[in-house]
């Protein structure tokens, strides 16, 4: 059985003093319909997080309060962020798709709730693509009695990220759970009609986000490219807590975000303000969030 200690545990294991600092938020649940071309997707909630704005987590490398005073700049409260934990549900003929699985029941997650607002059952999941094996992530892959909560699910992740997830002791009872289901890939290969995996490598070994096409339209979930709405794009130079190469997370943040600002490409991020879609826009030495219908 998987229960709360053994994902508090994995949360540690990958991000020792955020584990501590982070505050796992219930929300309601709720599915935001939306078009991409000829496929209808749902932006599914799962949970949020609550996180001081010490430079505990966001701005390790600025001087003390700046996080605060960016937060007061942008109008919102300085004394902590809070960030979504959402999913993206894609309906495609013959596939039904699940990006990520929030915290899952170990921390009170309602993705199962969102997705039944969307129509949907557990068991009705065809695939399910893992941006990255963090917590957030990867929780809801197990029900509260530790067995697989999506059984006739294809889970798909790349072969870096499964390496890494497999020599975590941590999530070995999730391994154990989901091994049999696993399929790998390498970024850049169509995984599904119409999906195809970027790499991300930085937050962790295999992180990756998904760009899903149809008639010409495009979105792309970004993955943990970025957190806040707010202080990753303000200041994407800023190291943080969660990525696993500080060096490495900040030269993709920096260059896939100058890449969507020039694209103006429509994005999905989970962990933005719900339901998190929208476009990325320069803005002085950073970049700011557009989201759709603003």
């Amino acid at each position: 059985m998987i229960g709360r200690s053994v994902l508090i545990a994995l949360a540690v294991s990958v991000a020792p003093s955020a584990a501590v600092a982070q505050k796992v938020v219930t929300v309601p649940p709720a599915a935001y319909s939306f078009k991409v071309g000829a496929l209808k997707l749902d932006v599914l909630r799962d949970s949020a997080i609550a996180i001081p704005s010490d430079n505990s987590v966001f701005g390790l490398n600025a001087p003390p309060g700046a996080v605060a005073k960016v937060l007061k700049q942008a109008g919102a409260p300085a004394g902590h962020l809070t960030i979504s934990v959402d999913d993206l549900l894609v309906q495609m003929p013959g596939h039904l798709v699940l990006i990520d699985t929030g915290f899952g029941p170990a921390q009170h997650g309602t993705l199962p709730q969102s997705l039944a607002s969307a129509g949907f059952s557990p068991a009705q999941i065809t695939d399910i693509l893992i941006t990255h094996t963090h917590p957030d992530h990867i929780g809801g892959l197990v029900d509260s009695h530790g067995h697989s909560a999506f059984p006739k699910a294809v889970i798909r992740m790349s072969a870096p990220e499964w390496a890494s997830m497999q020599a975590n002791k941590d999530a070995a009872a999730i391994v154990s759970a989901i091994r049999p289901q696993v399929k790998t890939f390498q970024p850049g290969t169509v995984v599904l009609p119409g999906i195809t995996p970027i790499a991300f490598y930085g937050h962790t070994p295999g992180h990756v986000g998904y760009r899903i096409t149809s008639r010409g339209q495009t979105l792309l979930d970004i993955g943990d490219l970025a957190h806040s709405s707010i202080v990753s794009l303000a200041k994407p130079d800023w190291t943080m807590e969660f990525d696993g190469d500080r060096t490495e997370g900040v030269e993709q943040r920096e260059r896939e975000l100058s890449k969507l600002a020039k694209s103006h490409e429509r994005i999905f991020a989970g962990h933005f303000p719900y339901p998190g879609i929208g476009q990325i826009e320069k803005a002085r030495d950073g970049f700011r969030f557009r989201p759709d219908h603003s």
